[in-house]
């Protein structure tokens, strides 16, 4: 039988924030978006000041200063970094790992002797290690282990890890979990369920699987099934091929002048096409957008895609930052302000696997930009993002560089940026 378990970060970015500012310990803390425009995350003192979720920073500032919250931009550097400490270490003592997301990680321990000790073991090490917490869910599904996370997060008297096993006590879980906090089930469907009249998760699983299949189609069917304790969602131990990849931003100010969005431009091009090549892969067609305010109605309204398809797949930056201008030159009208732009990249394909063409180029030239790629990315690694950079990108201060007043330092993977330890 397998047994899953879903290991959580809790209050992940929050906990990162207060990981080198332990004065921060017991004080709310919220983490804002891009552009510090709204509260992507909160402490758990945070929440219980009634902050909610995607709050406008603006609109509560007062609130802020009021009740001494803690406020900081996002720092995905940081929240990168330390997440991939955590899912080494899991993937060091779990036999089976899949990285969910940032914050969140599946393990199968189908056949492990010890549960409960390699769990407690588990979090004890990643907050010694790491410093972040973490609680574990176990049960012998995914959807199931989601709502056993819940219940090891929000009730302290399991220290952090609980198993939910027994007719009784699943039974007692889903029907104290409204139908809507079930992973999987969107609010379009938790209207259509509470319609029906199932308001709990125990209301759902009790359901005909037939209408169930009718209304919520095989996806529904699945996620009621993995409730029931039939599991059908094994571990993904390697992601799925991307089918595009996207780096798209809010600038700090409205831009208007063709200059600064082709810097943005080809900013966004050179992070996507490091994505790329961290990916294994090359690229068929690069694919530009731009776009007003569309809810600032005082402004003209303009919004444009385009797209230019390669000659050969690559990932070679400097021919996607070309082919992501053209496309630009494509959307551009002056006379506008413009709030946003983006860069992706479609036609993804394995470079190893990729299928050679007599149009294709030299390969001699071929090889030196693979080499050439391959240690500009070796030196950014090693001495940091954005040691070696495109000219076109380098420009301070421009009004599209994300504004980022708050900001902690990128401890972990900045050296101009390393915590100073003095003594007095």
């Amino acid at each position: 039988m397998p047994l899953f378990a879903l290991v959580d970060c809790n209050n992940f970015y929050a906990s990162c924030e207060r990981l080198f500012r332990p004065e921060l310990t017991g004080r709310p803390v919220v983490v804002l978006s891009n552009n510090d425009g709204c509260v992507i995350a909160r402490s758990a003192e945070a929440k219980a000041l009634g902050i909610p979720m995607g709050a406008p920073a603006f609109q509560w500032e007062r609130r802020f200063r009021a009740s001494g919250v803690a406020v900081f931009s996002s720092n995905f550097a940081l929240y990168g970094d330390l997440s991939a400490r955590i899912m080494t270490i899991l993937e060091d003592m779990a036999p089976g790992v899949e990285v969910y997301s940032i914050d969140e990680a599946f393990l199968d321990l189908s056949g492990v002797a010890d549960l409960e000790a390699l769990c407690r073991a588990m979090r004890e090490r990643v907050l010694r290690w790491v410093g972040i917490p973490v609680s574990i869910g176990l049960a012998s599904t995914k959807t199931l282990a989601k709502l056993a996370n819940r219940v090891a997060k929000k009730q302290p008297r399991h220290g952090g890890v609980f198993a939910l096993e027994g007719a009784q006590s699943v039974e007692a879980v889903l029907g104290a979990t409204e139908v809507g906090d079930v992973w999987g089930i969107g609010p379009r469907h938790a209207r259509r369920l509470w319609a029906r009249g199932a308001r709990t998760a125990l209301d759902f699983a009790r359901l005909p699987r037939a209408w169930v299949r009718r209304e919520m189609s095989v996806v529904g069917l699945c996620t009621q099934l993995e409730l029931s304790g039939v599991s059908c969602l094994s571990l993904e131990r390697a992601p799925a091929a991307r089918k595009s990849l996207l780096c798209s931003r809010s600038f700090g100010r409205l831009v208007s002048e063709r200059g600064h969005l082709r810097e943005a431009v080809a900013s966004y091009a050179v992070r996507v096409a490091e994505k790329l090549r961290r990916e294994g892969a090359e690229a068929a067609t690069v694919q530009v957008f731009i776009a007003t305010p569309r809810h600032r109605e005082n402004l003209p309204q303009h919004s444009a895609t385009a797209t230019i398809a390669l000659r050969t797949p690559t990932a070679h930056t400097p021919e996607i930052i070309r082919a992501a201008l053209r496309a630009l030159d494509q959307c551009f009208r002056s006379g506008y302000e413009y709030q946003k732009a983006g860069v992706m990249l479609l036609g993804l394909a394995p470079a190893c696997a990729r299928q050679i063409s007599l149009l294709d180029q030299d390969p001699g030239e071929r090889r030196r930009q693979q080499a050439l790629m391959g240690a500009l990315d070796a030196a950014n690694r090693r001495f940091g993002n954005g040691a070696l950079r495109y000219a076109i990108t380098t420009a301070p201060d421009r009004p599209w560089h994300m504004r980022q007043l708050r900001r902690s330092p990128r401890y972990t993977t900045n050296w101009g940026e390393l915590p100073r330890v003095g003594a007095e």
